[in-house]
């Protein structure tokens, strides 16, 4: 063969390996489109995150909310691994949090009211005489200022937000940037960071429902969870953690072997009594602000694994132990229909001294980290 045929060859070679390649696995890409209108009249932005391996994210500027991840289970079938709706109107009042970003304070404050350097503060009381996931209009409910990105084979978008002083009761005016990267593993990385002018308190996490079995298929009972902590909080009737942390020795809470969701969810515990179900913070087996592992939970017939990586002290185990509503294709999400593993400082911090604080002053800067990596079995 000659050096020319030889090229000709090559070169068909090469266009026939592209074009058997799927339409996802050319390059990454990243996609904004319109997704509606927000109660306050602002427009809302739908932003489509995908990687080469074709893991899918997308994202909506309001409430900084994940609306869906598409990821393959062992066979290489993807499907749909966290709850939401399929329109703007089933996001504009949300009351389960399904996909978005919680703050000024995620979790309770008891009472809805804390005293910070001598002056105490009112918040809503939203919550059974509680202040729950930022009060009455949180970051939830805003619409964020997104800015999409492309690197190195990663995808991502920055949502920045302003909070004005006094908002929900709490003090200072707040600086926000939530990066959100779909990395080219199929980890989808969340960095916070905040300021403030004003000393105040804050606390942020992400509150996705995941059912690794796809949204709509069902309870989350048999999925097997590992939660890295060796103590929980407590809490009192009202959800409201009491000073001291029990071990999970012995107890319902004892994730440290992987053991199913609901192995023990029904039992004669007053502690799931208190909640329907897991409720409860669990302290990370981790020292210093590094990434640690949180948690890992496994879909045993989709092969679909989740791993929870964070510098946080704590996460937050709910298994939807109120969740009724229609989601995505009409499809009716209920109680156990999901697990969330929030990333977080304690519930009610501020209120508990001996606890990590949550306390921000001017100067400084808020910074947390969370990744969802993203594997079969």
């Amino acid at each position: 063969m000659n050096t020319s045929a030889r090229v000709r060859t090559l070169a068909f070679l090469a266009l026939t390996a592209i074009a058997a390649l799927p339409a996802w696995a050319a390059k990454p890409s990243v996609t904004r489109t319109p997704f509606g209108t927000a109660p306050s009249g602002e427009k809302v932005e739908l932003v489509t995150l995908t990687n080469a391996a074709g893991m899918e994210v997308e994202v909506l500027n309001y409430g900084g909310i994940v609306k869906s991840i598409r990821v393959p289970d062992r066979h290489g079938k993807f499907a749909d691994v966290v709850l939401g709706y399929d329109s703007m109107e089933g996001y504009a009042t949300n009351p389960p949090y399904l996909g978005a970003l919680i703050g000024r304070y995620a979790n309770r404050i008891a009472k809805a009211q804390f005293t910070l350097d001598g002056k105490t503060y009112k918040l809503a009381a939203n919550n059974n005489g509680n202040s729950l996931h930022g009060g009455l209009k949180g970051f939830d409910k805003a619409v964020w200022h997104a800015e999409p990105f492309e690197k190195g084979g990663d995808t991502g978008v920055v949502l920045t937000h302003t909070s004005p002083d006094g908002e929900e009761g709490y003090p200072g005016t707040l600086s926000l940037r939530v990066t959100y990267t779909l990395t080219k593993s199929n980890e989808l990385m969340l960095d916070y960071t905040a300021t403030t002018d004003k000393p105040t308190v804050v606390n942020l996490t992400h509150h996705d429902y995941f059912n690794l079995a796809g949204e709509g298929s069902g309870n989350v009972l048999a999925h097997v969870l590992m939660i890295n902590a060796d103590r929980y909080s407590p809490v009192d009737a009202n959800m409201i953690p009491q000073a001291k942390p029990a071990s999970v020795a012995g107890t319902p809470f004892d994730f440290r072997k992987p053991t199913p969701i609901g192995a023990r969810i029904d039992a004669d515990d007053t502690q799931l009594k208190y909640g329907n179900g897991y409720d409860h913070n669990f302290i990370i087996n981790h020292k210093g602000n590094d990434l640690a592992l949180a948690a890992r939970v496994e879909e045993p017939k989709s092969g679909r694994v989740l791993e929870v990586r964070t510098t946080e002290p704590g996460v937050q185990l709910y298994t939807a132990n109120f969740l009724d509503t229609v989601g995505k294709s009409g499809h009716a999400y209920k109680k156990h229909d999901a697990f969330c593993l929030e990333t977080q400082h304690f519930p009610d911090s501020p209120n508990h001294p001996t606890f990590p604080t949550t306390t921000l002053r001017p100067g400084q800067t808020f910074h947390s980290t969370t990744v969802y990596a993203f594997s079969t079995k």
